[in-house]
């Protein structure tokens, strides 16, 4: 069974228990729905139109069913157990409560993604170090690995010879380093946890009219995110 489908029914088996679940959406109406991660701890509010450009992307070049409203979430809130794929970003301070630090590793350990994204693309960042402070007193302090250029996240739809550059690395924001790598952390042999600190979130971040003047649309990689999410 996929991801896609494992978390089907853990969905189904909670629905009784989650108040207002029809509400929320969706697991009998679409494929896929972008859910934005609140946690009470730094910044999460972060590149407010990059779901947008995502969400479009998906309907333009896969046959998915996608809710074309972006979800936003508590991480405390058990509603997020049902979601196929959370965004988790900032800039600041990641320090999870434990109702947070409880649905984080639930998630994660029986299925779910979590893509986060480190906005000051700085590995010696207060959002880097606390955020992988977190991971590995949830998972160990192991647990989070640099990906292969050949993971199959890389290839799941569109192929990349590794991760893609984004314009933000070398703007003298963040440590001034181009990030040849991903992170993640594996369960089960499913990376339910990808790591970056390349800023794709602020990459992606653009009036969806301005796609038309990119050489390369730069929200392919984006696509490859949720469909190695949805089927890995």
């Amino acid at each position: 069974m996929n991801r896609r489908g494992f978390l089907s029914l853990l969905a189904a088996a909670g629905a009784l228990a989650l108040p207002g679940r029809r509400a929320f959406a969706a697991a009998d109406d679409y494929d896929f729905w972008f859910t934005r991660l609140m946690y009470d701890s730094g910044n999460w509010d972060v590149d407010q139109r990059m779901p947008a450009n995502i969400i479009t992307s998906l309907i333009d070049y896969t046959r998915l069913r996608v809710d074309p409203k972006e979800h936003v979430l508590a991480l405390a809130d058990p509603r997020m157990l049902q979601a196929p794929f959370c965004y988790l970003a900032g800039h600041k301070l990641v320090e999870f409560n434990p109702d947070e630090r409880r649905n984080f590793e639930a998630y994660v350990r029986n299925g779910g993604f979590v893509f986060v994204d480190d906005c000051n693309h700085d590995i010696d960042g207060l959002f880097a170090k606390s955020f992988e402070a977190q991971m590995a007193s949830i998972f160990g302090p192991r647990a989070l690995q640099k990906l292969s250029n050949r993971h199959p996240i890389y290839s799941s739809f569109f192929r990349f010879d590794g991760p893609p550059t984004t314009g933000f690395e070398l703007n003298g924001w963040g440590d001034d380093l181009v990030h040849d790598y991903l992170k993640g952390i594996e369960v089960d042999g499913r990376l339910g946890v990808l790591y970056s600190n390349k800023d794709y979130g602020c990459e992606w971040d653009y009036d969806w009219r301005n796609k038309r003047w990119l050489a390369e649309d730069n929200t392919k990689f984006a696509v490859n995110i949720v469909m190695y999410a949805l089927t890995a």
